[in-house]
């Protein structure tokens, strides 16, 4: 068979459902071959959203997502996504077309050394020199971005792709994961937790990825542990369990950030360096830290375990769960930590001033929104406030990008998460600067049905670059802009949009759309004076509990 059949019927045995992407005229060997499987191709209005929504496929069903483009143009246009994935490893294999292997020593029209060009941004990738090589690598490619995690990349070039080859895909065999943790080492670490007077866990983005939540859920109710998620680690714990402090992730000195400060030991289980840097909650290194993990930490002197606990996450709390045979008491600054960060949301609940304060946009939206319901965030201004403020009760219900921090991610993503779980519903909420960098997706959406709501933060201005600039500078530089009607742009794709006028509006405007179904676009004014306000009264009042 040619090798662009034989490269899709390798996809089809690892079980790839869905590719994503644009195709061109490099890739139409592949694509023509994907005509005839079962593997079905998500035309998508530009690369980068083909990535998105293949990284959102990843961190979903933690399994590989699929994103394709062409040589040149195309696959620059896939590297954000790519290097986004990569970041906050969700399993990812991006796939690129090339020119003929003959015009790759010289100068070529679209020709770039792609798989060169992507070795910054993925676990591993390789360009593909025989069609024989198609099996091995693609096994190779998909085993990486699933074990490590993160995103991997396969060159296939056009005239690789129209040469025969006799192999064939091969025999799927599975592998059992058995991790035997060192009895000394959970022996240790229960009486460091035991003999420790204010233990904090630090759950993050691992425990998501790992599946743990439920034997995190169980240690915390056997230990009694206090719990404080990272951005991506919300859900991990639910947000109306007492012993849920909240999460963290801004460099300003949060309420959170007291939960840590106070604590003599730190139990990090899933935490990734790229989500909150160490430096920010253990700069002098003091801390006594348990590092639960898939993977040996990265070297930081403000990160320095006592213990490590390294494999399968779920098997670590396990067991660890049944050598803490104590449970400790809540400390009464834990609860007041957890009560002040709950009560920032509901002292919004009824504020009615417009533009809007972006608590009450955030308690708006949790109250139209189950606890299985999906919210995603894009970057900016707003995302700070959802990932301080917005209550998460389950495991991938709330997903953001962190580590690279790509702004057009919230749009592409919520594509993904609605066809892919349409029995839930999706908001997703973007500033309009971010919005407005893929925007073309509206017609993807349309297209393939899907059903959910798109909340734009609407101050017609870089938000967050502001707020930076103020707290630095006390001015903004080169922030603001202009906007299309969105309520008339969210016509002319196909789908409906709700400019609100009064914050009284929000509410009932979410839940019809939310129950109407299809694609909306709610418009709201907000009032990020609350940004600065936010910095003010965390300086003043940090840490006083």
């Amino acid at each position: 068979m040619k090798g662009s059949d034989l490269f899709v019927k390798c996809l089809e045995n690892e079980g790839v459902e869905y590719i994503f992407g644009v195709p061109g005229e490099e890739t139409i060997d592949l694509t023509d071959s994907l005509s005839r499987s079962g593997i079905k191709f998500i035309v998508t209005r530009h690369e980068q959203s083909a990535a998105f929504m293949a990284e959102m496929y990843g961190r979903m069903n933690h399994r590989p997502g699929v994103c394709l483009a062409t040589l040149g143009p195309g696959a620059t246009n896939l590297i954000t996504g790519v290097a986004d994935a990569h970041l906050d490893r969700a399993p990812l294999m991006a796939i690129t077309g090339q020119s003929a292997l003959e015009k790759t020593h010289k100068e070529s029209h679209q020709y770039i050394d792609i798989v060169e060009m992507f070795k910054e941004v993925t676990c591993w990738n390789s360009g593909i020199k025989r069609p024989d090589f198609i099996p091995e690598i693609i096994r190779k490619a998909l085993d990486i971005a699933t074990d490590r995690p993160g995103a991997v990349h396969v060159e296939l070039p056009e005239d690789v792709a129209r040469e025969d080859s006799t192999k064939g895909p091969l025999f799927k065999k599975s592998y059992p994961h058995l991790v035997m943790h060192d009895e000394q080492d959970l022996k240790k670490a229960s009486g460091m937790i035991r003999e420790s007077s204010m233990p904090v866990i630090l759950a993050g983005n691992g425990v998501i990825r790992g599946e743990a939540s439920n034997e995190l859920r169980r240690f915390v109710s056997f230990s009694g542990l206090p719990v404080i998620t990272t951005f991506m680690g919300k859900g991990a714990i639910p947000a109306d369990d007492v012993h849920s402090l909240g999460s963290m992730g801004i460099k300003d000195m949060d309420h959170i950030m007291c939960g840590l400060e106070m604590a003599d030991l730190v139990i990090t289980v899933g935490y990734d360096y790229v989500e909150y840097s160490p430096r920010f909650w253990n700069p002098d290194g003091a801390k006594r830290i348990i590092h639960i993990h898939s993977d040996h930490p990265e070297t930081d002197e403000s990160y320095i375990p006592d213990i490590m606990l390294l494999g399968d996450i779920r098997q670590a709390l396990f067991k660890l769960s049944h050598h803490c045979n104590f449970k400790k008491k809540m400390p009464g600054r834990f609860m007041k930590v957890r009560s002040r960060m709950i009560a920032e949301l509901l002292d919004y609940r009824d504020d009615m001033s417009f533009p809007m304060k972006p608590q009450k946009i955030i308690y708006d939206v949790r109250e139209c929104l189950g606890r299985n319901d999906i919210l995603i965030s894009d970057v900016g201004a707003h995302k700070l406030w959802v990932g301080r403020l917005f209550p998460a009760y389950e495991p991938n219900t709330v997903f953001m990008s962190n580590g690279l921090a790509a702004m057009g991610f919230a749009l592409p993503s919520a594509i993904a998460a609605s066809f892919l779980k349409p029995e839930r519903k999706v908001v997703a909420v973007a500033g309009d600067g971010g919005f407005m960098m893929n925007l073309q997706e509206l017609e993807t959406a349309v297209r393939l049905g899907c059903s959910f709501v798109v909340v734009i933060f609407n101050d017609s201005g870089y938000g967050l670059i502001e707020w930076q600039e103020k707290k630095e500078f006390n001015q903004a530089i080169g922030t603001d802009f202009t906007n299309p009607d969105f309520v008339k742009l969210a016509e002319s794709f196909g789908a409906r949009g709700v400019k609100i006028g009064s914050a009284g509006e929000l509410l009932p405007k979410l839940r019809e759309a939310l129950d109407a179904g299809g694609v909306w676009i709610l418009d709201v004014r907000v009032d990020y004076s609350e940004n600065i306000k936010l910095t003010e009264k965390l300086r003043n009042n940090y840490c006083e509990v």
